[in-house]
């Protein structure tokens, strides 16, 4: 949608855009970013903006326009992306809620759920937290924040009384890796899991296998920041 919105405004002019990354489908972004490339130089950045927000669909804003150097590459410049994965337990909670808020029926401890988060932390390798991972990938990585606290960002009045939140910020994550980790935190949470099987996952080639894979829904971009 974006590429033919802007095919309508360039007026068929020629561009190119790319993106810093992909989110699995019913992942929600309050922020990411694109960068364009054109053969002709936008001759008003305010203006152009305002005529992009206008006929881009209404799920979608563009929030600001910066011009980089020919040396600004999105997919290599370092960044740091922050995640938010939203969840309620306990009950089944109101429809309106399922977009963006997952429901686990069953009770879960929280507070060695908030243990486990924060054993994430660090250095690590984490090949058992990419879906389907190859043989040859780099699955020694940092994770800056992770951390699980009550839900104080999102609210509505069809939301359960209390909510909790996961938050995770690194430089770069695999396929599906927060929605195993949340995953694995869940059945730590049951009691399927302890704080030892987590730091066993995190050592060296380790053989484990999480596979559960929590809901994409509850999953939201929060920011994206280029350092």
């Amino acid at each position: 949608m974006v590429d033919r919105t802007l095919n309508f405004i360039l007026e068929g002019k020629r561009f190119k855009s790319l993106a810093s990354g992909r989110t699995d489908a019913m992942v929600s972004a309050e922020e990411t970013a694109i960068e364009l490339f054109l053969y002709e130089p936008i001759k008003d950045q305010k203006a152009f903006l305002k005529l992009f927000n206008t006929n881009l669909p209404q799920d979608i804003r563009a929030l600001e326009i910066t011009e980089v150097d020919a040396k600004f590459n999105i997919i290599n410049n370092p960044k740091v992306k922050e995640y938010i994965y939203l969840f309620a337990f306990g009950d089944k909670f109101h429809p309106f809620c399922a977009p963006i808020l997952t429901t686990i029926l069953d009770d879960l401890d929280v507070e060695i759920m908030k243990k486990g988060a924060k054993l994430f932390e660090g250095e690590h390798y984490l090949k058992t937290y990419c879906y389907k991972p190859s043989n040859n990938g780099i699955y020694t990585r940092e994770i800056l924040t992770c951390e699980i606290v009550e839900n104080t960002i999102y609210t509505a009045n069809f939301f359960p009384k209390k909510s909790y939140l996961l938050r995770v910020r690194g430089k770069g994550f695999m396929r599906n890796q927060i929605r195993l980790m949340m995953g694995t935190l869940i059945d730590l949470g049951k009691g399927k899991l302890t704080l030892e099987d987590i730091k066993t996952s995190l050592e060296p080639d380790n053989t484990i296998k999480m596979e559960y894979i929590a809901p994409a829904s509850g999953l939201i971009l929060k920011s994206l920041k280029f350092d």
